[in-house]
């Protein structure tokens, strides 16, 4: 294992970081991402400039299997992916985003394979059902980098991954949370990302594992699958359930979710922030809004921007260069 260390940070309601600190939003332009997307390629760079684009001089061929657009973290995501993989930088891309539906993603896996690509990238949006089809792309010679997301299946399956210590930014969040509620009897809720996913199961294991001993009771927790949309009818219905006297603490498992919430929990008459108070994982720019806001009490970053440490991954593993099963961009 590899950690890629960046410069990120752990932003807690203070209003004037929050404003500054966007890097992280899908809803921004590609110049408000250049400056955070070139210090998460750094580490990569020279790798992915040194290696050949193919031992033909053609450019190589790519299938991105991408979860869907589901939230902003997500299209900031894509963004970094389409500009990491594009034509000046030596490859041909055939993008697909599966509007989180795991047969559709498989599907197109198994179009890439059958379209013969020199390599597939893919975010698994669950992270079991993947051995079968990852067989078939070893059996054809292709490989494959997991990107963002990981699977259960055997890593015997899949060239490399990249991506992001969900569990880590579980208890980075649940450890705020004990310091700052766990002394009181706080009822908390929990809005649950895409169910099986590796974000939703290690972000909820590394929560949980955080608040042990303290007193934040988890009430109820029902996934929302990381969508504004999906996040604020939960709230709705944790709201018509227990009342917004009966609901302290809100964690989310993305910002996009969060800020659903924030809409339920108006729209109910309470203040978030305040009457709920809400603990996120993302750092979009509409969450870092509504943490300038005060809506959003602490929000862990995550960063999107991993194109270039992907696309330097396909480039060595063509080259027959070594690479590492797994690289972390490590949490500050």
């Amino acid at each position: 294992m590899v950690l890629i260390n960046r410069t990120k940070m752990i932003v807690a309601g203070v209003a004037t970081m929050a404003l500054a600190l966007t890097a992280c939003g899908g809803s921004t332009s590609s110049s408000s991402s250049s400056a955070a997307a070139s210090t998460a390629a750094s580490a990569a760079a020279s790798t992915a400039a040194s290696a050949p684009a193919s031992t033909s001089g053609a450019p190589i061929k790519v299938g991105f299997a991408q979860t869907g657009s589901e939230s902003g973290w997500r299209s900031a995501n894509t963004e970094s992916m389409k500009e990491a993989f594009s034509a000046a930088n030596g490859f041909d891309l055939t993008f697909n985003a599966a509007d989180n539906d795991p047969a559709a993603q498989i599907a197109a896996v198994r179009s890439f394979i059958n379209q013969k690509v020199d390599a597939i990238v893919m975010s698994p949006i669950v992270a079991d059902g993947w051995d079968g089809v990852l067989k078939e792309a070893a059996d054809a010679n292709i490989p494959v980098v997991l990107e963002a997301r990981t699977v259960s299946a055997p890593d015997t399956l899949f060239a490399s991954w990249v991506g992001l210590d969900f569990k880590k930014e579980g208890v980075t969040a649940g450890t705020w949370a004990k310091e700052q509620y766990g002394d009181t009897d706080t009822k908390m809720v929990v809005l649950e990302g895409t169910t099986g996913s590796a974000p939703a199961n290690d972000r909820a294991a590394g929560f949980d594992e955080a608040i042990a001993g303290s007193k934040i009771q988890k009430i109820d927790s029902q996934t929302g699958d990381f969508t504004r949309d999906g996040g604020k009818k939960v709230m709705e219905g944790f709201l018509q359930k227990y009342g917004a006297d009966g609901i302290d603490l809100v964690f989310a498992h993305n910002d996009d979710m969060a800020l659903g919430a924030i809409e339920a929990i108006e729209a109910a008459g309470a203040v978030p922030g305040k009457d709920i108070n809400i603990i996120s994982i993302d750092a979009v720019h509409d969450g870092m809004a509504a943490l300038a806001a005060g809506k959003i009490n602490y929000i862990v970053e995550c960063n999107p921007l991993l194109g270039e440490l992907a696309a330097g991954l396909v480039k060595d593993v063509l080259a027959g260069n070594p690479v590492e099963k797994a690289i972390f961009v490590e949490d500050g």
